[in-house]
């Protein structure tokens, strides 16, 4: 085992040398002319003249696939629709509940809500904000394959409009986290004028309430985002905030250390201590509520078989890959939960490295002899990283595995459709609430886009996470939450790998940012000094 882990590290630090020296010639922006998803009259956003720095630029690691709320749910896409559009309900950095588009709300009965809505609250298009723009949203959400989870247990029938400014909104059956989900960035409020206005073309023609209004998007380079001078509440600290798409993330941390970006997300473990040492640099971490995995697509064989899925639990030896990997940040996780998330099962007991074990569960399924498959991956550096040492790991059992790097779009909608074999994700419980880190990941009916990209099924699991999404017990709730997970560890759609912290740098003139646990940072009160 120890030398295993040597010759590991040994491969891995080689590799880092390799992408670090690649990465030094990458610092190059893509070309200026790269084709905008919006009119060529759209403003472009300039670093205004004089002594005031008023542009801030954010790296993040793959552009945005929309900015359409219902249209996707994925980290990129949301960290800028935080900007744009605004909740009922808004989540702070402590996880606690807070009044966001609605000032107050109150419990009608077990199954209604009425919520007070905030008042001369202006759209970006200069549409006043009322209830009826409520209910638009939400019924349109109704219809999203995307976010069903999020949505699905309010009853689209009975969303009452009482006036301008009042609204009732009632589920179809209890349901415990109904005020975590309002906060949710899928929840953004949309005015219906600009929806209907924009038609198809709304996901890059985004109105919403927020301090930021949209300005310029060119194609996986960069958005532009503008101050919105009508906002109702704490106007923007920053005039103008850019969001490049830096997917190589030795280059991001590059450009911030070069002043190319002022914040950059999701510094690599590798670029720790460059970060931390450098003067001009502030280092921020804080353990998050993500969960990086390696799936299965249940549906196709081999994995239809859960022998072979305990076969491969056995063969990785995740707390090598996550040391070697991860360098120390975060840690490995033994469940689907982080230990930060309510209800995780932290006694669920580790599978382990047993080639020997693994090999017994090979020949039992009756692939002795192994088999070919391909493990797919987006272009995240500590994702690549994994696929390639399971790629090594899984020979151990006869397995040979191509490793597919794929295009961020094209791997959600791939995943989303059932075509992939082997695949590595994350998932961030956004409302730190159980259910949103189980429901959408293992629920039947959330097969495909909606989240569960394993395929599972399991009549059991189905129904303790239904009973535990309309008990108002938390014994009740945490109990079966508990037993869920058990059987999820038993059957194995997933390897569970690594329980994950924010990483972000920052210039040392940047003030005012701080890091949301669900990895969607607000910007507004972000200034320079």
């Amino acid at each position: 085992m120890k030398k295993r882990f040597l010759v590991l590290l040994s491969l891995m630090l080689i590799f880092s040398l390799v992408v670090v020296g690649c990465g030094s010639k990458e610092t190059q922006t893509p070309v200026a002319d790269e084709p905008s998803t919006t009119p060529s009259d759209a403003p472009a956003v300039s670093e205004p003249t004089g002594s005031v720095k008023e542009t801030l630029v954010v790296g993040h690691g793959a552009d945005a696939k929309s900015l359409d709320p219902h249209a996707t749910n994925d980290q990129p896409s949301s960290r800028v629709m935080k900007q744009i559009y605004e909740t009922l309900v808004n989540q702070n950095e402590a996880m606690e509940l807070e009044p966001g588009l609605a000032e107050s709300w109150t419990q009608i009965d077990e199954l209604t809500y009425e919520f007070k809505l905030k008042q001369g609250v202006l759209f970006h298009n200069g549409e006043e904000f009322k209830a009826s723009d409520v209910k638009f949203t939400i019924l349109r959400a109704l219809e999203s394959s995307h976010i069903g989870h999020i949505v699905g247990p309010i009853d689209g029938e009975k969303i009452d409009v009482v006036d301008d400014y009042t609204i009732r909104i009632s589920t179809k059956d209890p349901f415990a986290p109904l005020i975590a989900h309002f906060a949710h960035t899928a929840m953004g409020i949309l005015n219906e004028k600009a929806v209907t206005e924009a038609g198809d073309d709304y996901g890059q023609k985004p109105v919403g309430t927020g301090p930021f209004e949209f300005a310029n998007w060119v194609n996986g380079d960069k958005i532009d985002l503008e101050r919105f001078e009508d906002y109702h509440g704490e106007p923007a600290k920053v005039k103008f905030v850019t969001f490049r798409n830096l997917s190589d993330n030795t280059t991001r941390t590059i450009e911030l250390e070069s002043g190319g970006v002022d914040i950059a997300y999701d510094i690599q473990p590798t670029d720790v201590s460059r970060v931390e040492t450098n003067s001009d640099l502030t280092l921020l971490r804080d353990m998050n509520l993500a969960t990086t995995y390696v799936g299965f697509n249940t549906e196709k064989a081999p994995y239809d078989n859960v022998l072979v899925r305990q076969a491969i639990n056995y063969v990785l030896d995740m707390d090598t890959i996550v040391d070697v990997v991860y360098e120390g940040v975060g840690a490995p996780s033994n469940g689907p939960l982080g230990p930060n998330v309510w209800a995780s099962n932290q006694d669920l007991e580790q599978y382990g490295f047993n080639i020997e074990k693994a090999k017994e569960l090979m020949k039992e399924a009756g692939y002795e002899n192994g088999f070919k498959t391909t493990i797919w991956t987006n272009d995240n550096q500590q994702r690549m990283d994994i696929a390639e040492i399971a790629q090594n790991q899984l020979k151990e059992i006869g397995i040979e595995a191509e490793v597919k790097v794929v295009e961020w779009g094209a791997y959600l909608d791939g995943t989303a459709n059932g075509e992939h074999d082997m695949f590595i994700l994350g998932w961030v419980t956004v409302t730190g609430d159980p259910d949103y880190g189980l429901y959408a990941l293992f629920h039947s009916s959330q097969h495909g886009a909606a989240g569960n990209r394993t395929f599972y099924s399991n009549a059991r699991v189905d129904e303790l996470l239904d009973s535990a999404r309309v008990s108002a017990d938390p014994s009740v709730r945490e109990a079966a939450y508990k037993e869920a997970q058990e059987i999820i560890r038993e059957e194995a759609p997933w390897i569970f790998t690594w329980s994950g912290e924010n990483l972000s740098g920052t210039r040392s003139n940047v003030r005012g940012f701080s890091q949301h646990p669900a990895g969607h940072h607000k910007l507004s009160s972000v200034y320079f000094e």
